[in-house]
């Protein structure tokens, strides 16, 4: 196996696949909402390597096995978190994966590229969920779409603790990706959440509280929807 993308159903189950079918050759791209999921499986699987990365898709999962995409976007973006650790498989990887229906980008740094679309896919989670909340209702001016801002700025100051820096604004990008969007649209978190099913609730919100607390981040956004959403007993 030259490589594995970890994609929604998340890393719980997946470990003893990789430990029967991968190789010292094999390249795991986790590709989940959830940010630092690489580096968490490369401790469990010391003996692989694994990138970080993330995607840019719009789809669902229609049944095992089936996902149906939504427009044309199919990017995946990947790469070691040191600069120097990328390796020759990753570049091989990189270019086996690459075709006319999906773009494949090697990140020099992609402990930010990944925590540049974190901070739009867990703020919306959140404040959608918080708020009860469409697209609509973060497209015009209001509390909702104060709280979403809030919620971005909060990561920007948890990256900049963490030694990551953005070459853009992020509250500028992610309003524009926000205007972009069906007016109804609403995130897979709370769908999840609504339909009763396991949902990525604990990467989207609590883990980001608990970095906040460990990098000694002010996070008051985030604390207040994380007590709400632990008051209504949502893991």
């Amino acid at each position: 196996m030259k490589y594995a993308i970890i994609g929604a159903g998340g890393t719980g189950g997946c470990l003893g696949f990789f430990l029967e079918k991968a190789g010292k050759k094999t390249v795991v791209i986790p590709i989940l909402n959830i940010y630092g999921t690489g580096g968490r499986l490369q401790k469990k699987l010391p003996e692989l390597t694994v990138s970080d990365g993330c995607i840019y898709v719009s789809a669902n999962i229609l049944e095992p096995g089936v996902i149906l995409q939504h427009g044309k976007i199919l990017r995946v973006v990947f790469g070691a978190r040191k600069p120097e650790e990328e390796t020759e498989k990753m570049r091989e990887v990189a270019k086996d994966m690459a075709s006319d229906e999906m773009e494949v980008v090697l990140s020099e740094n992609i402990r930010r590229d990944a925590m540049v679309k974190f901070s739009y896919v867990s703020p919306i989670g959140a404040a959608g969920l918080y708020c009860n909340a469409v697209a609509a209702d973060f497209q015009r001016e209001g509390e909702q779409r104060e709280m979403f801002k809030a919620l971005i700025r909060e990561i920007t100051a948890l990256s900049h603790a963490m030694g990551i820096e953005f070459e853009e604004d992020l509250v500028e990008r992610n309003l524009k990706i926000l205007a972009s969007l069906s007016p109804e649209a609403t995130t897979s978190m709370q769908r999840d959440v609504m339909e009763g099913k396991r949902s990525e609730m604990d990467g989207l919100v609590y883990e980001v509280v608990r970095m906040g607390r460990e990098y000694k981040v002010s996070m008051p956004q985030y604390e207040k929807a994380a007590a709400c959403f632990r008051e209504q007993g949502i893991l």
